[in-house]
């Protein structure tokens, strides 16, 4: 079966279109996930996509984390298959709409010369949760939830670069608090346009990026009063630089999406 390796700033994604993601689909994509994400024994990815038919949408995309856990929603693995479709001739106009677990996903691809250089994501609406405050490891954190589609919790750091993600991100992600486990973004804001942040993803652990977790971390800081409604927000990964724009209607999520390369696998 052939396979597309893409990535948005580093967070790396195997992908599967037409027959063959049919084909995963009906044959156990979670233990493929499983096999195929591995670092010495499979591609190495942090996480595998199926881009499939739809019956409302131009696409329909499933995402498995490399445990074999299915998420709702995933911004830069979005972006890629938007990418996907407008390259593979799928899509030939350069706006789209892609159906998630996480609802229906509107996108518009920015294109030179026939290639596809950056994607804007209408992440649909966020919901602001409620500031928490629980025990970890014996010392209380408190942190805010946002609902981007997936479940996320914001905490608020004087050195993003200081936190031992490794070891903290787990913390949260089992903590009985969250009984489907919780997406984590520790950030920093370094000023009213840019937001410094890492994260801990669950079923991965810590990835170069995250879409929604860097709309999650636009709309904590906004409601912190930190950071404003409106206005484009430079959101800083370890895999390069996201932008957020956070209104009352909507999140649009803006970044790259690139082509690592093509292969094919046993299966």
């Amino acid at each position: 079966m052939k396979f597309v390796k893409m990535h948005g700033l580093g967070n790396d994604f195997v992908f599967f279109g037409g027959e063959d993601a049919r084909r995963v689909e009906a044959n156990d994509p979670a233990a493929l996930a499983q096999k195929l994400c591995q670092k010495h024994f499979g591609v190495c990815a942090d996480g595998l996509v199926l881009i499939l038919p739809s019956a409302s949408c131009d696409a329909r995309m499933r995402i498995f984390n490399p445990d074999g856990s299915e998420a709702e929603m995933c911004g830069n693995a979005l972006r890629c298959v938007g990418k996907y479709l407008y390259e593979t001739g799928a899509v030939q106009s350069d706006c789209m709409s892609v159906e998630t677990l996480g609802g229906v996903k509107p996108l518009r691809v920015s294109v030179q010369n026939g290639r596809v250089t950056s994607v804007a994501a209408d992440m649909g609406e966020a919901k602001l949760g409620e500031t928490v405050k629980i025990d970890l490891g014996g010392r209380e954190t408190a942190f805010l939830t946002v609902d981007m589609g997936n479940p996320h919790c914001v905490v608020f750091c004087p050195r993003v670069d200081g936190v031992n993600v490794e070891q903290v991100g787990p913390q949260f992600e089992h903590a009985d608090y969250f009984p489907d486990r919780i997406n984590t973004e520790f950030i920093r804001v370094v000023n009213p346009s840019t937001i410094k942040m890492r994260v801990w993803e669950r079923g991965s652990g810590e990835t170069m990026a995250c879409g929604t977790g860097a709309c999650a971390a636009v709309v904590a800081a906004v409601a912190a009063g930190q950071c404003e409604k409106g206005r484009d927000i430079t959101v800083r990964v370890r895999g390069g630089d996201l932008v957020v724009n956070y209104t009352d209607e909507k999140v649009t999520l803006t970044g790259d999406a690139r082509l690592v390369y093509t292969g094919e696998v046993e299966y």
